[in-house]
């Protein structure tokens, strides 16, 4: 195996609360004997564009759905084998590997990244990064938020032992910036539309310029290989929703917030300004990915070096 995958591991386990609380089984089948797809989804982004665009209809096999919170927990889920698929953005998906998980990306798509924010509150004395010195800076362990933070330190001239960092999940980073708990919160959509349509929360920085807006499907090695022509059906749904979610925004949100119980008219910002679009895995898409790792592997939070190039698998359904 190459080194690529391995270094320090995730747990090989997920917790059973963690699956009780993540999994929300919905199955789209039929016969008893059909194929069973796990699809792991963050929030239900992926269910609501399929659902909205109309791309679980007809489908011939059997789609079982687990929500999570946030990256890490699917990251764990994919390591243990609880999930066949999920959605990770470019950073996550580095932990991933990082963390020895045998999963490939199989899907990329690319968003514009001024959904990523780092965020404080509206009467905060914290303008630009540079005022980040020394405050309590909140975000969810290998998430985008945590490659936001990091690149934009980096780009302030800061590093990140010159902050008071707090790894929270983001429930309790939201409730931490609105008691004062924490100085500002490096996150992403939802979350950052939420909080500045409803909580009047400021930006400082956004991922614009340092973040390359990658998102993945990523798989593990053993659905590559028992499930192929599932997985490529799958991702050409992915595909096909995200390419009518681009003109049908109001639709997405509304089928979005009905399962979420999110506001409509966040998520329709949220899809809005995001403007998610497949896109085909090729060399710059994996320059790019590259380029993220060594961000990682500059600050020390990754303590090897990375050949993120065996992590792509090419043979799927391209845009």
């Amino acid at each position: 195996m190459n080194r690529f995958f391995r270094s320090r591991p995730f747990s090989h386990h997920v917790p059973r609360a963690l699956l009780s609380l993540a999994m929300l089984c919905v199955p789209i089948a039929h016969a008893a004997d059909t194929v069973v797809l796990k699809v792991g989804d963050q929030q239900f982004q992926t269910r609501g564009v399929l659902e909205a665009s109309g791309q679980l209809k007809d489908v011939p096999y059997q789609i079982e759905w687990f929500n999570f919170p946030a990256a890490q927990p699917l990251g764990e889920a994919l390591n243990a084998g609880a999930v066949d698929l999920g959605g990770l953005g470019d950073a996550p998906t580095i932990f991933a590997y990082a963390a020895g998980a045998h999963v490939r990306v199989v899907a990329a798509t690319r968003s514009q990244p001024i959904d990523l924010a780092i965020v404080v509150p509206e009467n905060s004395p914290i303008k630009t990064p540079a005022d980040l010195k020394g405050r309590r800076v909140a975000t969810t362990r290998g998430s985008i938020g945590h490659f936001l933070l990091i690149a934009t330190l980096e780009h302030a001239g800061l590093k990140l032992s010159e902050i008071k960092l707090e790894f929270l999940q983001p429930s309790d980073a939201k409730a931490a910036l609105a008691s004062g708990s924490v100085d500002a919160w490096s996150t992403w959509d939802p979350y950052v539309a939420l909080g500045e349509l409803r909580d009047h929360d400021r930006s400082i920085a956004d991922g614009v310029g340092l973040s390359s807006g990658l998102s993945f499907q990523v798989a593990t090695d053993d659905a590559i290989k028992t499930k192929h022509a599932v997985l490529d059906d799958f991702l050409r749904r992915i595909a096909a929703g995200q390419r009518w979610a681009l003109s049908h925004p109001q639709q997405v949100a509304a089928m979005q917030s009905r399962v979420t119980g999110l506001p409509p008219e966040v998520l329709e910002v949220v899809y809005q300004r995001a403007q998610l679009h497949p896109v085909k895995i090729d060399d710059g898409v994996i320059a790019e990915q590259q380029r993220t790792a060594n961000i990682y592997e500059r600050a020390g939070v990754i303590p090897a070096h990375l050949d993120i190039g065996p992590g792509f698998d090419r043979q799927f359904a391209t845009p």
